[in-house]
């Protein structure tokens, strides 16, 4: 009887863990990983966005008269956090930013042929220590990076390493073994397109140097008229100590650029003007901005997101992904991935949108990216700041460019405005001016169909941000018409699977899920907000839209 009893108890317990196991995997739910290579990045220019605090809208005097849109016009780091704290960018589905760079700009303005420009786009640096008062203060981004990470977006800042600002009555040239100022660039070949200057009065920094140099006396002056030369002079001691580098001007760009990794925990550099600097000089960066990021890691364990890499997105002019890792200069190809960037810039999607159907784009992305681009990405755009061709000026085609940059394989760039169909066309303007004007909040307060625009981004941005299959996973078309598609992503015990439908018909609709979904499953489609009984391998349900995104319930 005794041992009857505790077999009894014995079972008992087996079946009662059983139970609990069973229950347990059924409770357990994989949380959605962010993934660069599937990320939804909004750009901004820091200057355009939000203006959330006027009392910093002008300093360093300067109150020249501009050409047109080639001033500053109020937007800084607080409002860009103002946005973030409202929910914009989690309603947009965006969990990476990228603004513009923040470091002090020149003081001066200069004029290029459009009139007097000021630094307002932030590539005209003057110190790279510090962050120019028109953008905000140090606390400012310190309080941006925190609420950011805290709605699980990650941010982005702008390196310049391959130039200071241009030469202007306030701001002298640094000296010359730290910068060239002739020759410019004709971009022919590989020499004449890094050993020169990009435009005329863009002093080009010495990065192939190995040659150890004084900081600038301008720099000097600056910093003991601040009270903190000492200090950054202390600072400068440690990192050539530590890493055993000569005093050469790109490693010391490279420790104030690190630093703001270290001090604000920031999770990716877009690296600008890329190919006009050796491939070497990228490699260091890399080196060093990973060896910030593990120590930011290292000493603030409470605010780790994920165990993700620091995230270097290159700016390599007319790169496409049609040319796999090698950038052709003409008479030498440059592989820019390897032990540098984790992705590069695309400059090709907008031709391909205009010239080709959305499965040749989509399969040929797929394809390239699990293939020659394995363990890289690349970032998708059809506007962005500097491009005098984009995909729609005129944002007569909101609703495409919606549909193929948040659904074509790879990392989406979504420029300020293109989710509001802010034009790109602004009378009066000169060149890339066009490009930059102010943020069109107006319209999203009160037009009716900028709003119904809006809404259509955030449906796809938000199905892509919660489900890295979208833009990192593989592509298979299922039918040709209807067009249907799915995706599939696998990272070790998370999986993810989505079936879309573009170009349907209004009303009825009836989607073969047959492979993926089982006949009594309820499915859920996002852009509806339609819950689906699966029945004989179809999804079968009634919508007044063209599109359809189905996700497991």
């Amino acid at each position: 009887m005794k041992k009857l009893t505790i077999l009894i108890l014995v079972l008992a317990t087996f079946f009662s863990c059983k139970t609990q196991t069973k229950e347990n995997i059924k409770e357990k739910k994989v949380e959605t990983p962010f993934v660069w290579e599937g990320a939804n990045l909004y750009f901004l220019l820091t200057d355009r966005f939000n203006n959330g605090d006027t009392s910093n809208d002008v300093n360093f005097d300067r109150t020249k008269e501009t050409g047109k849109l080639r001033g500053f016009k109020g937007g800084d780091i607080k409002g860009i956090t103002q946005k973030i704290e409202e929910g914009y960018f989690t309603d947009l589905g965006i969990n990476a930013i990228w603004m513009t760079p923040i470091v002090e700009q020149i003081h001066g303005g200069t004029d290029e042929g459009t009139g007097v420009t000021y630094g307002f786009h932030g590539y005209w640096t003057k110190d790279w220590t510090a962050i120019d008062s028109n953008y905000g203060t140090k606390k400012d981004l310190k309080q941006l990076v925190e609420v950011a990470h805290a709605k699980g977006i990650r941010i982005l800042l702008d390196a310049v390493i391959n130039h200071t600002g241009p030469v202007t009555e306030k701001d002298p040239v640094w000296p010359s073994d730290w910068v060239r100022t002739e020759p410019q660039c004709k971009y022919s070949n590989y020499e004449n397109t890094i050993t020169c200057t990009l435009v005329k009065n863009l002093p080009d920094i010495k990065t192939e140097s190995d040659e150890a140099v004084d900081l600038p006396p301008q720099l000097v002056e600056k910093w003991k008229t601040e009270g903190r030369y000492e200090d950054e002079v202390a600072e400068l001691d440690a990192f050539f100590e530590r890493t055993g580098y000569p005093r050469a001007p790109r490693f010391y760009i490279m420790k104030w650029l690190t630093d703001y990794i270290t001090e604000f925990g920031i999770d990716g550099y877009r690296v600008d003007t890329v190919k006009h600097a050796e491939e070497f000089v990228w490699q260091e960066f890399k080196k060093e901005c990973d060896y910030a990021f593990s120590e930011f890691k290292k000493n603030n364990q409470d605010k780790v997101l994920d165990d993700n890499d620091f995230y270097l997105v290159g700016e390599v002019y007319n790169y496409g992904i049609s040319s796999g890792k090698a950038f052709d200069f003409g008479d030498k190809k440059v592989n820019y991935f390897d032990e540098a960037f984790t992705s590069l810039i695309n400059f090709e999607l907008k031709w391909n949108v205009a010239q080709q159907s959305e499965e040749d784009v989509f399969k040929r992305y797929s394809n390239e990216l699990n293939t020659k681009l394995k363990g890289y990405g690349v970032l998708n755009y059809l506007s962005s700041h500097d491009d005098g061709q984009p995909f729609d000026p005129t944002r007569e085609k909101p609703y495409q460019t919606a549909t193929m940059l948040l659904l074509t394989p790879g990392t989406s760039q979504v420029y300020y405005g293109d989710e509001s169909a802010r034009s790109l066309v602004v009378e009066g303007t000169v060149g890339d001016a066009t490009l930059r004007s102010m943020m069109n909040w107006d319209a999203i307060e009160s037009d009716e169909k900028t709003n119904k625009v809006l809404e259509h981004w955030q449906k796809l941005g938000q199905f892509r941000a919660n489900h890295p299959s979208v833009g990192a996973g593989t592509h298979q078309m299922i039918t040709q018409e209807p067009y249907t598609f799915y995706r599939s992503y696998t990272n070790e015990d998370y999986k993810d699977l989505v079936v879309i439908g573009l170009n349907l018909a209004k009303g009825e609709k009836s989607i073969d899920v047959s492979k993926f979904f089982k006949d009594g499953e309820t499915i859920h489609d996002a852009y509806s907000n339609e819950d689906i009984v699966v029945s004989n391998g179809k999804a079968e349900f009634s919508s007044e839209f063209y599109t359809v995104l189905l996700e497991q319930k």
